[in-house]
């Protein structure tokens, strides 16, 4: 494969020039430079590169400083892991304001599951790090090294062949976020997982529990990113991966399924695929779930408000427009919005789809500088009277302002 040419046209001309600008300076330091991981994957594979990190086997620091005095832009360096981030001048910025470069490094595991301990190290160190065969590729750019692919893994082959495979027997034991990870790369690729990795899954899979909420939620919030998500979840339900984080989430039927598939592309993002997942769970179960994943607020707000709504949506059967406003008013927008798309009976949908679309809006022409004006002292009275003016309106009772300027007199006698 011609990595020159695949990469100039994976890339955009200004990222390439940054490329080549960050190229040309470790060449000149004698420092060998790599793009690393899931960017070579992707190349191979024939995907765009929307961005890269890169590989320094040496002083990535250093070389950060350097490139930020000739060219601009300030560094953050991150002693601790050998890295940096420089934040680009204007000049070299794209879609992306900065650039990462990592120092290579070898990492190793106190005990299962735990965060890794980092020391700098080689190519070959860091390729061994990585999770996967097919993320453990490194394209060197520096000098006449330009372009040369490092493969100490089979990576290659087994990217060729669209098998997911992990390095070593205890990989799933040193990261079990690993498993997830599996699960999505062999979704978004359609690949497989590799017949001596699936069974390396029972054993890890007791380690779930000991991961940060940080950790899973991030892994989860991935796969609900992902074009394909359903299917990822539905394949982490059949590995048996979703009840050691929390057993209410192993009750991934066809139900969850359902409605996750009929969603249509407005819910096609993470927030709403939370919602549509977790809706189906009662508010105890949910706060249960809350307290394993430690939800954004939004975001528990969001779920609560919509499983409160998936259980009482029939309620709104029968009633007059201004009382299914008054109704629907107490839960979150955002809910109603995400519910209404997977509501299957059609007369509740209907309902759903005239609050969003008219009902919610309606409000009287009086105001309350009106009613001020016509001497009334500002308090609840306020609130009661437009209340009943709105109410007019969404039932029909007026319908044109001389006929609330009627009621109105009504109602202040």
């Amino acid at each position: 494969m011609d990595f020159k040419s695949q990469l100039k046209s994976a890339l955009s001309t200004e990222r390439l020039r940054l490329l080549h600008l960050v190229r040309d300076e470790a060449t000149q330091r004698g420092l060998p430079l790599y793009i690393v991981g899931g960017s070579v994957r992707d190349l191979v594979l024939g995907r765009r590169l929307n961005d890269f990190d890169l590989t320094v086997e040496g002083d990535a620091i250093a070389l950060a400083r350097s490139l930020a005095s000739k060219h601009g832009g300030k560094v953050t360096a991150h002693t601790n892991f050998g890295t940096a981030t420089w934040f680009l001048p204007d000049n070299l910025k794209t879609h992306q304001d900065t650039l990462d470069l990592i120092s290579a490094r070898s990492e190793t595991y106190k005990h299962p599951a735990a965060l890794p301990t980092v020391k700098l190290g080689s190519i070959n160190d860091d390729l061994r790090r990585r999770d996967f065969t097919i993320n453990a590729l490194a394209l060197r750019l520096d000098g006449s090294h330009f372009g040369e692919l490092r493969d100490d893994l089979n990576g290659m082959e087994d990217l060729q062949k669209g098998i997911v495979r992990v390095l070593h027997p205890r990989s799933f034991i040193d990261d079990p976020t690993r498993m997830y990870r599996a699960v999505r790369y062999e979704g978004r690729y359609r690949f497989r997982i590799a017949e001596d990795t699936l069974p390396l899954i029972p054993e890890a899979r007791l380690l779930v529990e000991k991961l940060s909420p940080y950790r899973i939620r991030h892994e989860l919030d991935h796969i609900l990113e992902e074009p394909n998500a359903v299917l990822m979840l539905a394949r982490l339900d059949e590995l048996d991966l979703l009840a050691p984080i929390h057993p209410a989430l192993s009750n991934f039927n066809q139900s969850n399924l359902a409605t996750l598939k009929s969603a249509d592309t407005a819910l096609q993002n993470r927030q709403s695929r939370w919602i549509l997942w977790l809706m189906h769970l009662t508010g105890q179960e949910i706060e249960s779930v809350n307290k394993r994943l430690h939800f954004t607020a939004d975001l528990l707000k969001l779920v609560r408000s919509a499983s409160l709504l998936n259980t009482n949506r029939t309620a709104v059967v029968g009633l007059k427009p201004s009382q299914c406003v008054e109704l629907l008013e107490g839960y979150s927008l955002r809910a109603i919005e995400t519910v209404y798309h997977v509501i299957p009976d059609e007369e509740i949908k209907n309902v759903f789809s005239k609050y969003l679309s008219g009902w919610r809006h309606v409000k009287p022409k009086t105001t309350g500088h009106d009613l001020k004006k016509h001497g009334f002292p500002p308090g609840p009275k306020y609130t009661e009277i437009l209340h009943r003016l709105r109410a007019a309106w969404l039932d029909g009772e007026v319908k044109n302002k001389e006929e609330e300027l009627m009621m109105l007199a009504n109602l202040m006698r």
